[in-house]
C-alpha cells in the first residue's frame, strides 16, 4: 500500500511535467531573458521567497554566484533574508520591500517564489518596492498566480504552475529553476560540450 502511493507521487509529478511543459515553454524563456538581460547590463537579480519557497531563492542565487552545471565567472544574485530581526525593524509586510529599495537598482530583477498563494502582503509590498525602483519582476505562482496578475506590469513575467498542491507547485518551480539557469548559461557561453 505505502509503494504504491509513493510510486503515484512520481506520477503525479511526471504528468504535471508533461501536462505543463508546452504552456510554460515561453514564459519561462521570457523570465530567462529578463534575468539574462539585467546581468548583461550590469544588474543583478533578487531572489525571494516565505517558508519553502525560500529555499528556491537560496538555491537559485547559489548556482549564479556559484555555477549551475558547468564552472563560469559568478553572475550577480542574491536571496533576500526573512530574518526576525529585520522583520521586527520592517514589519513582516516590507521585510522584502526594504531590501528591494535599500539594494535594487533600475534594471535589476526581482525573482520572487509563491508556492502556496498564503501571504502575499510580502511580495506584494515587494513588487511595488521593485516597481518604484524601475525593476523587473519575474514572478515564480501556484495556482493562485492569478492574485498576482493585476500587481504586475507589462515587462514583468508571471510563470503560474497550475497545482493545488504545494509540494506539486515546489517541484515544478525546482524544474524551472533549473531551466532558468541552463538557458542563461547557454546564452552565455553556448551549448556544452558533449563529455
Amino acid at each position: 500500500m505505502l509503494e504504491q502511493r509513493i510510486q503515484q507521487q512520481f506520477f503525479d509529478c511526471a504528468d504535471l511535467q508533461y501536462q505543463t511543459a508546452e504552456s510554460l515553454g515561453r514564459p519561462i524563456a521570457d523570465a530567462a531573458g529578463a534575468l539574462l538581460g539585467a546581468i548583461t547590463a550590469g544588474g543583478k537579480v533578487m531572489a525571494c521567497g516565505r517558508g519553502s519557497a525560500a529555499l528556491l531563492a537560496t538555491h537559485f542565487a547559489d548556482a549564479f554566484v556559484g555555477r549551475f552545471e558547468r564552472d563560469r565567472p559568478g553572475l550577480a544574485a542574491l536571496a533576500l533574508t526573512h530574518a526576525a530581526a529585520l522583520a521586527d525593524v520592517a514589519g513582516g509586510e516590507q521585510v522584502y520591500a526594504k531590501q528591494v529599495q535599500a539594494l535594487g537598482q533600475p534594471g535589476d530583477v526581482l525573482l520572487l517564489f509563491d508556492s502556496a498563494g498564503c501571504e502575499p502582503a510580502a511580495g506584494l509590498a515587494a513588487i511595488r518596492a521593485a516597481h518604484g525602483k524601475d525593476m523587473t519582476v519575474v514572478l515564480l505562482a501556484g495556482q493562485a498566480g492569478a492574485v498576482w496578475r493585476e500587481t504586475l506590469i507589462e515587462t514583468d513575467v508571471l510563470i503560474t504552475v497550475p497545482h493545488e498542491r504545494a509540494a506539486r507547485v515546489l517541484e515544478l518551480q525546482l524544474l524551472v529553476l533549473h531551466c532558468l539557469c541552463d538557458a542563461v548559461d547557454l546564452q552565455l557561453m553556448g551549448e556544452l560540450e558533449p563529455s
